[in-house]
């Protein structure tokens, strides 16, 4: 499981669209919301290293198309 989940992190901070889509797909809706809450927190909270915050902000754009 701990490969699974690391795998579909990277993925969803890869910064390429496809990746980011694909990890997402794989998830069911209650992981998925816990998914984009989580992007949320590291684009809006302190701590995120600025490269986190880049990543969460391009996963969160292309998951949810803003």
């Amino acid at each position: 499981m701990d490969q699974f989940l690391e795998t579909i992190w990277d993925n969803l901070l890869s910064h390429e669209p496809e990746k980011i889509q694909h990890a997402y797909q794989l998830l069911d809706n209650s992981s998925q919301v816990e998914v984009i809450d989580h992007l949320k927190k590291m684009v809006t909270e302190d701590g995120w290293h600025p490269e986190q915050v880049t990543s969460a902000r391009i996963a969160l754009n292309t998951l949810t198309g803003k």
